[in-house]
C-alpha cells in the first residue's frame, strides 16, 4: 500500500469511494432524497475535484501498490469548523476517512490516521478534531484507540435530516 496526495484526476474515484463508504454504513438512515441531497453536495465529482483543489483541504489516499486500486483516504481541513467547541489554539479537522467497505479492518484506516496525526504535528498543529455519529460505537473505539476525546455534541445534516453527532478532539 502507498499512501499519496490527491491530484485533480482523482475527484472521481475519490468521490465513488466516498458515496460507496457513506452509502454502505449509513444509507439505511435516512430517506432517498435527503440521502440524495447529501450525496450531490458532499460526492459528486466536482465538488470532490474543487475539495482538491482548495488549499484549505489536504487529502491523503491509501492505493494498492501493484494495482493502483483506491483503498482509502483521508481528508483534512483548515480552518477547523469546530473551532468554537475548543480552547485548541490552531485545530485541524479530520473530516472523512474511508476505506473501500470490503476493506474495512485491513490496516489502511490505521495507516491513513498514522499519517494524518503526522500530518497536523508537521504543520503546526495542536489539536485535531473530527465528527463522529452518536450511534457509531466501532468508529468511536477506532478514534478513542489514538487518544481522541469526546468534547461536544453537534449537529449533523443529511439533506432535511438532523444526526446527532459527537465532536471528538485529540490534542497534539
Amino acid at each position: 500500500m502507498i499512501l499519496r496526495p490527491a491530484t485533480l484526476e482523482d475527484g472521481p474515484s475519490l468521490a465513488t469511494l466516498g458515496r460507496e463508504s457513506f452509502c454502505a454504513a449509513f444509507a439505511h438512515l435516512y430517506r432517498r432524497e435527503d440521502l440524495d441531497a447529501f450525496l450531490t453536495q458532499a460526492y459528486s465529482p466536482d465538488a470532490v475535484t474543487e475539495e482538491i483543489a482548495d488549499e484549505h483541504h489536504i487529502h491523503r489516499l491509501a492505493v494498492a501498490d501493484d494495482e493502483g486500486r483506491l483503498l482509502g483516504f483521508v481528508k483534512m481541513r483548515v480552518p477547523s469548523p469546530y473551532v468554537e467547541h475548543s480552547d485548541a489554539a490552531n485545530p485541524i479537522a479530520l473530516g472523512q476517512l474511508y476505506t473501500q467497505p470490503d476493506l474495512t479492518g485491513q490496516g489502511i484506516g490505521a495507516a491513513l490516521m498514522d499519517w494524518a496525526i503526522g500530518e497536523a504535528v508537521a504543520r503546526g498543529h495542536d489539536a485535531i478534531q473530527l465528527s463522529v455519529w452518536s450511534e457509531n460505537a466501532g468508529a468511536q473505539r477506532f478514534y478513542q484507540r489514538y487518544g481522541f476525546a469526546k468534547i461536544a455534541d453537534i449537529d449533523f445534516w443529511v439533506g432535511q435530516h438532523r444526526d446527532d453527532e459527537f465532536l471528538f478532539e485529540k490534542r497534539l
